[in-house]
């Protein structure tokens, strides 16, 4: 069956893989993560495949595991995104590019000016994928003692959107005139100053740079606890969702839909792309293969590391072989928490095989032949639990080329997916509108 509707399909990466063993997987690249011309050539190969996205997460702490977890990470070590993003968007033309950057401890004016810089130099291709640090660890490296509680994260995340969007509104689309002659640079009546004082900020603008190419660079938000849903049905236009079963993940999908609509908001102009982690092989039983052997490269430490994090507590004290005991909350991501539970519960895990399975990769998989991908992208697509996918590739190159070279042409084959983009913008290859600027929507349209 041909679905109307077509896939949105983002690339998360780390900046690389996910998967924990990615880097010593055979065939694969080691320094990935900090190897500029591999990632140059990872973006040219997504823009190959017409991917909407290049999605790089973040982390603000290294010392936040056991050293023997530690030293088998690859990740201690990567780009800022908000310095790689820029020399991807020189090598790429229709590539969107995502940033994650944290509202729990960045000046929003320093927020603001980087993502409308990086609109401007990727020519309207950026996206700002707004996160709460829960980890305890990164608030050590900027002045904390502890991590702000839970709630309060996300409403300082609230308010700093409402002035991040406000000082990308701080000039008018056309503020700048460049009159050579009369050498008036900018019409001051085009200038808005935000002069914002709220209970977690203090700005007053303007920013020193002109209105983002797309109006505002596109919003993108992951967190799937009541609070992360609610932010994301107000402010999101991305969401970024935990892949799970696929009951969980209508549930999910029709949850956020619906709060936007009651918050007054288009529900199709927020687009829910599940993580799914995906491995491509000439049959089921290869594919199995090659997602057991990334696995068997996983140590325990490191799934053991990943265990405590994801539950906000040392999880090296639990019995290896018996099974996840009571997990109180903490301060911690709630939705992490939620999820382990709910696999170990669902699947009867034991602590060692909840530490595998996260040390690699715990959450929505798909493996097997290009076709049965299809099905599975096509199922979800079609029965109401996604807009698309953010793609999490085994190994790089070799996961990402199985993907590019042998599922994009099934999906568009079935008519699932773009066989050229729809724009130069991201907000164009996504189906979504250009924010009017609040402070001069009505009078552009009195001068209309």
């Amino acid at each position: 069956m041909t679905s109307r509707r077509q896939l949105h399909l983002g690339a998360f990466m780390r900046p690389v893989s996910i998967h924990t063993a990615a880097w010593r997987y055979p065939g694969g690249t080691p320094d990935a993560n900090f190897n500029l011309k591999e990632l140059i050539r990872y973006a040219q190969t997504l823009e190959r495949g017409k991917f909407d996205a290049f999605f790089m997460a973040d982390h603000l702490a290294v010392l936040n595991m056991p050293m023997e977890a530690l030293k088998r990470s690859a990740t201690v070590t990567s780009f800022d995104p908000l310095t790689l993003l820029p020399a991807l968007a020189m090598h790429t033309e229709r590539l969107g590019l995502i940033a994650t950057a944290s509202t729990t401890f960045e000046p929003a004016y320093t927020i603001a000016r980087r993502f409308a810089s990086l609109d401007h130099i990727s020519e309207g291709r950026a996206a700002w994928n707004l996160v709460t640090t829960s980890n305890p660890d990164a608030a050590l490296n900027f002045g904390m003692d502890e991590q702000m509680e839970h709630g309060e994260r996300y409403a300082r995340a609230r308010e700093f959107f409402d002035v991040v969007t406000g000082l990308w509104d701080s000039w008018a689309d056309d503020a700048f005139i460049r009159d050579v002659e009369s050498g008036v640079y900018f019409d001051p009546d085009k200038l808005h100053v935000l002069d914002h004082k709220g209970k977690y900020l203090k700005v007053r603008g303007p920013l020193n740079i002109a209105r983002p190419i797309q109006g505002w660079p596109v919003m993108v938000q992951a967190g799937a606890s009541d609070a992360g849903r609610q932010l994301a049905a107000e402010t999101a236009e991305m969401v970024f969702a935990a892949g799970g079963p696929i009951e969980a993940g209508r549930a999910f999908y029709a949850d956020v839909k619906d709060r936007a609509a009651r918050c007054g908001r288009n529900p199709d102009h927020i687009k829910i792309l599940p993580g799914a982690f995906v491995v491509v092989g000439s049959s089921l039983d290869e594919a199995r293969e090659k997602r057991a052997r990334l696995d068997s490269l996983v140590s325990y430490d490191s799934g053991i590391a990943t265990l405590s994090i994801a539950i906000g507590q040392d999880a090296r004290k639990f019995d290896p072989d018996g099974p996840l005991p009571e997990i109180p909350e903490t301060n911690q991501s709630k939705s992490g928490r939620e999820r382990v539970i709910a696999l170990a519960q669902r699947e009867k895990l034991t602590v060692r095989q909840i530490a595998g399975r996260l040390g690699g990769y715990g959450g929505l998989g798909m493996l097997g032949t290009p076709k049965m991908i299809a099905d599975q992208m096509e199922e979800w697509l079609t029965t109401g639990a996604c807009d698309g996918f953010n793609v999490m590739f085994p190994y790089l190159p070799g996961g990402l080329d199985d993907f590019v070279d042998q599922v994009v042409p099934e999906l568009q084959h079935r008519g699932l997916f773009r066989t050229e983009y729809r724009g130069k913008t991201l907000r164009e290859n996504l189906g979504l509108p250009r924010p009017e600027n609040r402070f001069f929507a009505a009078r552009a349209k009195a001068a209309e």
